[in-house]
């Protein structure tokens, strides 16, 4: 018993050396006679600069960083563990956008992030909370999204004792984020959130992650009550106990409400040499069949999009567009082809990948010509590379911000530049005889009773007002939808990437309305999608954000069941039902309508009707459109 207490007692006194920064013998003997005593409070509020009488808490530290970095609202599912965040964030005029289900609010912000050119915020509770955000935390991470996810964790002291909801987390988030940090310190906030931001927007953009344990959010008179303390302490054990949590919260508090800067860190992205520009000059000043496929990342920020523009119309290049690229060139720009892509990649003596990668969708570089010189921009060195030496090479390749380098190279040609323009020619000859063959698919009538998808798409896209936002979230319905459906700006279609992931419809029209409350959002939906957000019809009402949702209700998990079915002659698990969601959404509160044989010839009517009633302002809209199958799509990829 003698040695145990020797062994405590030199362990306190390590532990206050640390703690309390004490300086001699003298100081460490004065230090244990206040653990003998069992009143160690004010000496430890003194070296600690612990206010205890202070009201505030951890959660204004975290809403002044946000307020200060120009984030407009907080994409939230309630939890005891980040309460002080969200009052504290309301009270500073940051919204608090509540959802339904976790991974819709996080998908919310990483809309915002796209739509703002800036950071996304969402924060959720702890646990259960946080596991069900890490789809949407995977698809902002390869779809290359500032986005910031705050998460609630059980009180430090009891990490890994069996509290309510803790696991490791940080564990989980590591492989996701370019940035994960727990918090301990109050003084801890402001720095790591400073730098969580920076990290999230520079370089090339992805999601970060910090965690708060809940006694860092509460004011410390509450921390002081819940943390265990025992009043009647007698024992010499008891006392040094009692010493030891009062040193853990004073510590916490810390210097808490110390003025420090909140203002945003410098962030920092590549940018090309002038040596590398002069080399793609002189690749595209000789190609006479040259090609420009345009990715997502050639829309991040710091270039604006009408100077990107400017720029494309400068090279004078044929252009395919993909991802958040799409819209970027309006509704029927001249150089803009849809639907040749495969033939023009064949013949094209040059090709330049602005972001673009070669995974999936470039059959993994297979598809580029290996008689083509090829020019590979892009912020990731991994996407950059990606699949080379396999299947492809570049002549040039340049990790450096992809919309800066085409400025660069349209302003180093010059005026004098000759452009492609019987290449142009050639190729948007071709890409018209597709859309002419498209066009007939359009008008078959199908004998199942049913409509034609496609030929509801083209009413949809007639109908679409100039400032729609579009997002895609769908298998088989929607990739019909991506050749035929046209945006008509940048910056006015949404869908998941690469990760190909279903469910993102309620998230991101949440963030697209949110950002733009006064313009059409709508959500292309396949009856399969539709069922991940369906609930957050309910966010909409209630935070009087209407969209318009347009489901192509064919029963089925089409887009597997095309190889499924003939490979296995089974469709066990892709059937569905021709379910009324109209009513779902009648039942949250909002308009609905289904199209079906008997008012086919309405569907203009209707889909018009439908954006009357979003632009009201007073109700969301849903068309449940009952359509047929074609052979559109056959031979597409399904995962």
């Amino acid at each position: 018993m003698v040695l145990f207490l020797i062994i405590l007692i030199v362990i306190i006194g390590l532990l206050l050396w640390k703690w309390l920064d004490i300086r001699s013998t003298d100081e460490l003997t004065n230090a244990l006679k206040l653990v003998s005593s069992g009143n160690g409070q004010h000496v430890l509020s003194n070296a600690f600069q612990v206010d205890e009488k202070s009201k505030r808490h951890g959660g204004e530290l975290v809403a002044s960083v946000l307020k200060a970095h120009d984030v407009e609202e907080i994409f939230v599912l309630c939890g005891g563990h980040i309460s002080p965040i969200l009052v504290a964030a309301e009270k500073l005029g940051i919204k608090i956008v509540d959802t339904r289900h976790e991974v819709t609010a996080v998908f919310a912000a990483d809309a915002v992030a796209r739509l703002r050119q800036s950071i996304g915020v969402a924060a959720v509770t702890a646990g259960p909370g946080l596991t069900n955000t890490i789809t949407a935390v995977k698809n902002a991470q390869m779809a290359e999204s500032p986005l910031l996810l705050i998460g609630g964790a059980a009180p430090t002291l009891l990490k890994g004792r069996g509290a309510l909801q803790d696991i490791d987390q940080m564990v989980l988030f590591r492989p996701l984020c370019k940035y994960v940090a727990r918090v301990e310190r109050l003084r801890d906030i402001v720095p790591t959130l400073r730098q969580a931001i920076k990290a999230a927007k520079s370089g090339c953009p992805g999601p970060v992650f910090v965690e708060f344990p809940v006694d860092v959010l509460y004011p410390y008179e509450l921390v002081v009550k819940e943390i265990g303390f025992n009043p009647n302490a007698k024992g010499f054990i008891q006392k040094v106990l009692n010493f030891y949590l009062r040193c853990h919260v004073s510590r916490q508090f810390s210097s808490a409400w110390i003025q420090q800067d909140i203002t945003p860190l410098p962030t920092s992205i590549p940018m090309p040499k002038s040596e590398q520009i002069e080399e793609i000059v002189q690749l595209v000043k000789s190609a006479k069949r040259p090609v420009l496929l345009i990715g997502s990342q050639a829309t991040l920020p710091p270039v604006k999009p009408t100077d990107l523009v400017r720029a494309v119309e400068a090279l004078g290049c044929p252009v395919f567009l993909g991802g958040m690229a799409r819209g970027l060139l309006g509704k029927d720009h001249p150089l803009q082809m849809r639907q040749v892509r495969r033939d023009a990649l064949k013949d094209a003596d040059l090709t330049i990948l602005a972001g673009t990668v070669c995974d999936f969708r470039l059959s993994y570089g297979r598809t580029l010509s290996k008689k083509s010189k090829i020019v590979a921009l892009n912020r990731n060195y991994s996407q950059l590379t990606k699949n080379e030496k396999a299947f492809w090479n570049s002549n040039v390749s340049i990790q450096a911000d992809v919309a800066t380098s085409l400025v660069q190279v349209a302003n180093a040609l010059g005026s004098n530049h000759s452009k492609p323009s019987e290449w142009v020619k050639t190729l948007r000859e071709k890409d018209n005889e597709k859309e002419a063959a498209n066009a007939k698919k359009m008008e078959q009538k199908l004998t199942n009773g049913f409509l034609n998808p496609l030929n509801f798409l083209k009413t949809l896209d007639q109908s679409l007002p100039d400032d729609a936002i579009l997002v895609a979230d769908g298998g088989d319905f929607v990739g019909s939808a991506a050749y035929i459906v046209r945006p008509r700006g940048p910056l006015q279609w949404l869908d998941p990437g690469a990760f190909g992931t279903l469910g993102v419809g309620g998230g991101f029209a949440l963030g697209a309305k949110t950002v733009y409350p006064k313009r059409p959002v709508y959500i292309i939906w396949g009856d399969g999608s539709c069922g991940y957000s369906l609930m957050e019809y309910d966010t909409f009402a209630r935070h009087k954000l209407p969209v318009i949702g347009i489901v192509g209700n064919d029963a089925c998990w089409t887009q597997i069941a095309r190889e499924q079915v003939p490979m296995f002659q089974s469709s066990v698990a892709v059937d569905l039902a021709r379910t009324r969601y109209d009513n779902v959404a009648k039942s949250l509160g909002s308009w609905g309508e289904t199209i079906d044989e008997q008012n086919v010839d309405e569907t203009r009517k209707v889909l018009d009707e439908a954006l009357a009633v979003c632009r009201s302002g007073e109700q969301s809209a849903l068309v449940n459109v009952l359509i047929g199958k074609t052979d559109f799509r056959e031979g597409s990829i399904s995962v």
